[in-house]
């Protein structure tokens, strides 16, 4: 029976540290499902989905551990059957003059209406005119059936002011 197991995974970055990851998974007759991996200043790091028989799960495990002498530092959970998020989704896109704090407010926002955050990306990026840093952020989210999308709009658009960002929420067109 095939199990599932999502890796982190974080090392310096350099060439190779896929390959070395990805040689391990299929040296223990993995399957190598689905992932999101980047380059954060001088780290590289990632997350991944894989499947492997139950009885190689062992093995693998040690393997992945053993990266560590190349610098490969692996983490390691039974993937549980996923709870289907029930909802609608959305896109987040946000952009204001960098900060501490932004992702604290809207993430604050959005777990108070029980709003999933599928995926989030940032950036930090030069201002056009001034230079001075400017922060974007984009999400794909799941609204909840029960909340209207204009509410969660205005909840969002009530912090915008306060910290300082544009924000846009758009119901996402369906795949």
């Amino acid at each position: 029976m095939a199990v599932e197991l999502v890796l982190t995974a974080i090392a310096r970055d350099r060439p190779g540290v896929v390959e070395a990851l990805a040689d391990v998974v299929a040296g223990h007759s993995g399957n190598w499902v689905d992932s999101s991996m980047a380059r954060l200043g001088g780290e590289f790091a990632g997350i991944l989905r894989v499947s492997v028989e139950d009885d190689r799960v062992g093995a693998l495990e040690a393997a992945l551990a053993g990266l560590g002498a190349q610098g490969i530092d692996v983490t390691v959970r039974r993937d549980r059957a996923p709870a289907a998020t029930a909802g609608r989704h959305a896109r987040l896109a946000l952009t204001g003059l960098d900060h501490p704090g932004i992702v604290l407010e809207v993430s604050r926002i959005l777990a108070q209406h029980a709003v999933s955050i599928d995926e989030l990306r940032t950036s930090v990026f030069p201002g056009s005119m001034g230079g001075e840093p400017m922060f974007s952020a984009h999400a794909d989210v799941v609204v909840p059936e029960a909340l209207e999308l204009a509410a969660l709009r205005e909840a969002l658009e009530r912090i915008a002011h306060d910290i300082m960002v544009d924000i846009d929420l758009t119901e996402a067109p369906e795949s």
